[in-house]
């Protein structure tokens, strides 16, 4: 037998009693003898205040939880500013160096909340670009060559520089072409020696070399023929052979003739009675050329002089006119010299 508790009213009895003396619940046979004492019920007199009270703990877990989760969001959102500002920073950098101003739009589309530093250097930016633009397409509506130079001297790192030049160039290139002289070529070639016509006016200056004799060309044969008479006027052997080539091609009828034969036909017009002799040359050359070598040049030339001759017996003196067939080497000299008499 052992004392129990009554499992109703907690009066102590015995586990054989029939009924609890109390309050008259059955005992004997109806109560679990291994259940734990502290799992019968108690007396409902039992105060409450002595239950167990787990609340505290948990308060402290839910406060350390609700740290954490606001750490990890400050954490967060640190990174997350951070690295939009970093992609602002690349942005704003992009932008400046741009020449576009749809990117710099895009910025200030995209970047509303952008620094106001970086807003106004883009909205500056992006007006001196639609006044670039603005300048650009006034100079290229006037097509005009002093429009064009005007608008780069004002904007010497536009955008549209390649373009302006290219537009000056070919403006260049028509009035070169269109004038087709050698100063044109030269003054071309001078202002643009990058130029995309510099080839044509290479080209140019070349063909009319070969075609056209150009004044200091002139100038030159001119001074050929005037040393060629006046070393005869003076009986200038050394003179007039310094005139001709080694062996011309022609003399006066003679085929490969040399110097000597010059300087033979030299002693054969001055008579023992003259006294004096003297050659002019009238200014009516005709003269052609034609390319025999790499930027080399023989002259065709035909003009008319007239010869003077004065004697002892001055019933001898008289004039005769001559028209001159000759050629100029590319060296400079005489190549072929033939003269026939004019009957006037």
């Amino acid at each position: 037998m052992a004392i129990i508790k009554c499992p109703e009213c907690g009066h102590p009895v015995s586990d054989k009693a029939p009924t609890c003396p109390n309050c008259g619940v059955e005992i004997a046979g109806k109560v679990n003898l291994n259940v734990p004492q502290q799992n019968i019920k108690e007396n409902t007199n039992t105060p409450k205040s002595e239950n167990p009270k787990p609340k505290k703990g948990i308060s402290r877990v839910l406060i350390v939880s609700f740290v954490i989760a606001l750490i990890t969001c400050g954490v967060v959102f640190y990174f997350y500013h951070d690295a939009q500002t970093s992609k602002e920073q690349e942005a704003y950098e992009y932008a400046m160096k741009s020449t576009d101003p749809a990117v710099l739009q895009s910025y200030l589309d995209t970047y509303t909340d952008a620094p106001e530093e970086h807003i106004d250097s883009i909205q500056n930016h992006l007006n001196s670009l639609q006044q670039v633009d603005k300048d650009w397409t006034n100079a290229l509506v006037s097509d005009s060559k002093s429009a064009l130079q005007d608008y780069l001297d004002k904007h010497p790192d536009s955008p549209y520089k390649a373009v302006a030049e290219h537009k000056i160039d070919s403006i260049d290139w028509t009035l070169v072409s269109t004038t087709n002289t050698n100063d044109a070529y030269n003054k071309y070639l001078e202002d643009h020696p990058n130029g995309e016509h510099v080839d044509e006016a290479k080209d140019g200056i070349k063909n009319l070399n070969a075609n056209t004799v150009q004044p200091e060309e002139r100038v030159i044969i001119n001074g050929l023929f005037r040393n060629f008479f006046q070393s005869i006027n003076s009986r200038d052997e050394q003179a007039l052979m310094s005139t001709c080539e080694g062996l011309l091609t022609s003399f006066l009828g003679k085929t490969d003739a040399t110097k000597s034969d010059v300087v033979t036909f030299l002693n054969k017009i001055w008579k023992d009675d003259m006294t004096n002799m003297n050659w002019h040359i009238n200014n009516d050359y005709k003269i052609d050329k034609k390319e025999v070598g790499d930027g080399e040049y023989e002259y065709t030339v035909t003009f008319s002089a007239i010869q003077s001759k004065e004697f002892n017996d001055a019933s001898k003196n008289g004039k005769s006119k001559f028209r001159i067939s000759a050629k100029v080497s590319p060296n400079d000299r005489i190549s072929s010299f033939n003269m026939t008499k004019i009957i006037e």
